[in-house]
């Protein structure tokens, strides 16, 4: 018992969001008379919302690195999403060629900041700040303040598109592919989770109840399958949420299972202590920005396809939902604390609400107040975590 009360305590973060997403999917499901948790709806609730992931996967390795974050972002998905409206519209280049060039671009503006805060020591709060006045000024030059559309089918494709049900064969009924993932993923799941409990047996660390195992692999086994069958019984799985899956998965195993990662959670713990553990903190700080510049290009892709034009005013107060999903998802103001998938939790916890207040006819005003009520108690949570900490 003591045990578990001391895992609760070491993970209140953790479990605080999850309770958090989920009293908020029951208050918007009942105050929408089940419109929330649509099939349909939670679809839209994923391509509406994309971008909030991607980004909140960089932010979050900022956040973990030391606290950082990076107020360019909006502007950079704006930027990148004008350079590929230019290619593609105006000058009729391939899809491909675009994703390459938006991707190189994402790169070398990544690096050009990350360069002045690693290396010059300029903080990033004002290095990225600039990078918002500045991507956001050549945006509208490389437009003249007009919108270009429409785009190719192929990259309308890449947030519209869904996954064929490769074994039914026809989009009528149940989408058995999205089943079958469904399964094949609650498998995996399961399996890791053993295996990473034989691992904990193994070296005698702490573990929860088996007891209290088992109804974990239940729950998170049965949403793996209900999430599929919403999916399943609209128009399968969206060709976005493999991306977004395959990050996700990725950057966990980044951070949680490489020596790189963990050079990241140690920075963000004590700088200072890491330097003298023979971390190249500069090169540390550098890479997680240029790692950013990339991911807000890859923002920029997904959101350009959504909207299938390439407007001056895209990206605006993305910067500002990818803070809030990392902080809410479990992100320190003093870094070196939190995790990719907690980060996925906080970006559908503000997908929630954003897609909640929508169809109960919110107006904007009222969700701004609402998610920086959410952003301040997020913060203040945590001030008040490390504080009893300390104290105890």
């Amino acid at each position: 018992m003591g045990t578990f009360i001391n895992l609760v305590k070491n993970n209140i973060r953790q479990y605080t969001m999850v309770i958090a997403l989920i009293l908020a999917m029951v208050i918007f499901q009942i105050a929408t008379n089940g419109v929330l948790l649509l099939p349909m709806n939670v679809t839209t609730l994923i391509l509406q919302n994309a971008y909030v992931f991607i980004l909140a996967v960089g932010m979050m390795v900022l956040l973990i690195n030391g606290g950082n974050i990076d107020l360019s972002v909006g502007s950079i998905v704006a930027f990148v999403g004008a350079i590929m409206g230019v290619m593609m519209i105006t000058h009729k280049m391939p899809l491909w060629i675009a994703i390459v060039v938006a991707l190189a671009i994402g790169f070398l503006i990544g690096a050009w900041q990350a360069y002045w805060v690693a290396y010059v020591r300029v903080p990033g709060f004002i290095v990225t700040l600039a990078g918002q006045l500045i991507f956001r000024g050549l945006t509208n030059n490389i437009l003249s303040g007009q919108s270009l559309a429409p785009f190719s089918r192929d990259m309308v494709a890449i947030s519209a598109g869904f996954i064929p049900d490769f074994i039914r064969g026809n989009n009528q009924g149940i989408n058995i592919t999205a089943m079958v993932l469904g399964m094949l993923v609650t498998i995996v799941y399961i399996i890791l989770q053993i295996r990473k409990r034989m691992y904990r047996r193994k070296y005698t660390e702490e573990m929860v109840p088996f007891q209290l195992f088992i109804v974990q692999i239940v729950i998170i086994a049965a949403l793996i399958m209900v999430c599929a069958y919403w999916l399943a019984s609209y128009e399968g799985i969206p060709i976005i949420f493999i991306i977004i899956a395959v990050l996700v998965a990725a950057y966990q195993y980044f951070t949680s299972k490489t020596v790189s990662g963990r050079y990241i959670y140690a920075m963000g713990g004590n700088e200072k202590a890491a330097q003298l553990s023979g971390i190249n903190t500069n090169k540390v700080l550098f890479w997680c920005y240029v790692n950013m510049g990339v991911l807000a290009a890859v923002a920029a892709i997904v959101t350009t396809s959504r909207l299938d034009v390439a407007s001056p005013l895209a990206g605006q107060n993305y910067e500002l939902d990818a803070i809030s999903a990392s902080f809410i998802g479990g992100a320190s103001m003093y870094g070196g604390a939190g995790t990719i998938v907690g980060a996925i939790i906080g970006a559908l916890f503000m997908g929630v609400l954003n897609n909640g207040m929508s169809i109960l006819g919110a107006g904007t005003d009222i969700q701004m107040l609402i998610k920086g009520l959410v952003l301040l108690l997020a913060v203040a949570f945590d001030i008040f975590s490390k504080s009893r900490a300390k104290a105890s």
